[in-house]
């Protein structure tokens, strides 16, 4: 592949190269790069959000380069301070360890695992020492950790800055150092970070690496990005029929979002086809990388059936009461018990909005309900369960 087919496929959909006079110089030298990318386990699952970097990581592979995936194992314990508002809490480390474990089984429903190198950063941060934390210290100023947006704000705002806090992105660039990074990929929040680890790349005598930022992807709402937080996130271990339904659910101009981001397919083509055929033939795409296409087929199947039928899914999941439950109950407890909703808030909110039917009739607020025999639940457009007693 020449130089400028190979720049395409790299650019596409990137926000921003520092610089990409050093990319072309880079690829240039025609050998496989170190393309780092680092995560800290801070939960633990991985959503669509966080597979924008993760899907460019894999046309870096396509492409012959080595992926660096460093899980931030030692980081975590201080927490990203980008976008934060105020210091995040620390994590318990048999916590971090178990959602570093579901990280590495997860990324390589993308990335080739034979083509990565997996390494955590405790590895070496660890054993960095005292004299060796000083040292970092001595690479950045107060005045350039306050001039970062989001400490700039939180100072004049009076809300506390940790010097635990001052001290991650000389961490993470720390990191860059200890891979001897190329390339480090990351969203439009890490920039600082990212250009942290070229200064102290440099600092202790390496080449800089390329920083290349990726947009944040926004979701389903189509308004904030994705994320647990604004409970609108697409996760990548979640049933597929939900998956196919959230990626349906989104508005037409999103979806060519997606297909820009998660997707390696033509968007002047993609613009050509019916919204509808295209949304779906999306959700396909994205249940497949996860699945199987088998399972995508059953999944525009059955989604076609619910939606454009309003017939009942073929197979709807079983919930039984526990032998000596209550015979009578609320509907909003019996959808957190069930599994429907996370809390009695959350259940409330949606029965008002009349997205809560039993037996297939709109639920009514705090109504009390006699549990005998069945009940079909359904929570919006996708979620079915049946009730039963033990």
């Amino acid at each position: 592949m020449d130089l400028n087919e190979q720049l395409s496929k790299i650019k596409r959909g990137s926000v921003e190269i520092i610089s990409e006079e050093e990319l072309t110089a880079k690829l240039k030298l025609n050998k496989p790069l170190r393309v780092k990318l680092g995560v800290d386990p801070t939960s633990p699952d991985i959503h669509l959000g966080h597979t924008v970097v993760i899907e460019k990581l894999k046309t870096f592979q396509d492409l012959g380069h080595k992926v660096v995936f460093i899980i931030g194992d030692f980081t975590a314990r201080i927490g990203d301070p980008s976008g934060r508002s105020e210091a995040r809490p620390v994590l318990d480390e048999n916590e971090i360890l178990e959602n570093a474990k579901t990280y590495q089984e997860q990324v390589f429903k993308i990335l080739d695992k034979e083509k990565t190198e997996v390494m955590f950063n405790s590895h070496w941060l660890y054993s960095l020492g005292l004299d060796g934390l000083l040292e970092l210290a001595k690479h950045s100023t107060v005045a350039q950790m306050l001039a970062r947006a989001d400490f700039n704000q939180r100072y004049k705002s009076g809300n506390d800055i940790t010097i635990l806090e001052f001290l991650y992105p000389l961490l993470t660039g720390y990191d860059s150092v200890s891979v001897n990074s190329d390339i480090e990929l990351g969203g439009t929040d890490q920039k600082f970070n990212l250009l942290m680890a070229r200064q102290i790349q440099k600092d202790y005598g390496q080449q800089p690496q390329v920083v290349m930022t990726m947009p944040l992807l926004e979701g389903t709402d189509g308004v904030q990005k994705m994320s647990k937080t604004y409970n609108n996130y697409i996760g990548i271990t979640e049933p597929p029929s939900e998956i196919f339904g959230k990626i349906m659910s989104i508005s037409d101009e999103l979806m060519y979002k997606y297909y820009e981001l998660l997707t390696q397919e033509n968007i002047a083509d993609v613009k050509k086809g019916h919204p509808k055929q295209m949304k779906e033939k999306l959700a396909k795409i994205i249940v497949t990388k996860f699945y199987s296409p088998e399972i995508a087929e059953n999944c525009e199947e059955e989604f076609n059936k619910v939606f454009a039928s309003k017939e009942l899914p073929l197979e709807i999941e079983e919930f039984v009461l526990p032998a000596g439950s209550k015979k009578e109950i609320k509907i909003s407890e019996l959808l957190v018990e069930a599994g429907l909703t996370e809390s009695k808030k959350e259940s409330e909110r949606l029965i008002k909005q009349g997205g809560v039917k039993i037996n297939e009739e709109k639920a009514q607020v705090d109504k009390i309900i006699k549990i005998a025999g069945e009940l079909l639940i359904q929570v919006g457009k996708r979620k079915f369960k049946k009730i039963k007693t033990g």
